[in-house]
């Protein structure tokens, strides 16, 4: 069902909605500060899988979606200065950060490496569902090959039945993909520039170097 979180009364009940079906193992789509994502509780495998064969597969694992800062801290086993003063600086925003999971999480995100992107969005609606459900594996909230959604209801269009609760909130205000700083090696590496740029992770990381994968 699709929710207008434009209107009070119907945020109100989408986002409990979303609340309730995120935390029955089913999807949701949901607005964010860049497109839309669809999202699942990172901590229920089967919803995990859900997600993805709702986008028609993926070769990555879904990037992980958190309401506070603070939930960082219990994700990881230890974290870089770097990673904190990037945090500090952009979140919540458009900026993605790949860190070194704690080995003890119960989650299946379907990589073993050991290593999850993680993110904090500028949304309001999104931040209101993720204080209450937790991390949420959430990906771009279309079918693989397909355009990014910039409202609900193209990813509806796309997803269909296989979500629970769509939150419509009008088109996405910046549809640019965020940045997405690499954390777990000795010099943090920008391996995708998206709506940070480079120039300004630097004021913050001066160290922080681009990737040289093509």
């Amino acid at each position: 069902m699709l929710y207008d979180c434009r209107s009070l009364a119907d945020r109100d009940r989408g986002i409990a909605a979303a609340i309730e079906a995120v935390r029955n193992g089913e999807l949701v789509v949901l607005p964010t500060d860049t497109v839309y994502g669809v999202g699942a509780d990172a901590f229920t495998p089967y919803a995990v899988k859900a997600l993805v064969d709702a986008k028609g597969g993926t070769q990555a694992s879904p990037p992980v979606l958190i309401g506070s800062r603070h939930t960082l801290d219990g994700l990881v086993y230890t974290l870089p200065q770097a990673a904190r003063d990037l945090v500090e600086a952009f979140w919540p925003g458009a900026l993605t950060i790949l860190v070194k999971h704690s080995a003890s999480l119960r989650w299946d995100l379907g990589d073993d490496s050991g290593v999850v992107a993680v993110r904090m969005p500028l949304h309001p609606v999104a931040l209101e569902v993720l204080r209450e459900t937790g991390p949420m594996a959430v990906a771009s909230a279309n079918k693989i090959g397909r355009p990014a959604a910039h409202t609900a209801d193209e990813a509806r269009e796309q997803l269909a039945y296989s979500v629970r609760a769509y939150l419509e909130a009008g088109p996405a205000v910046d549809p640019l993909p965020s940045t997405i700083v690499d954390l777990t090696g000795e010099v943090p590496t920008v391996v995708r520039e998206g709506a940070i740029g480079l120039a300004r992770l630097r004021e913050v990381v001066p160290e922080l170097v681009e990737s040289q994968v093509a």
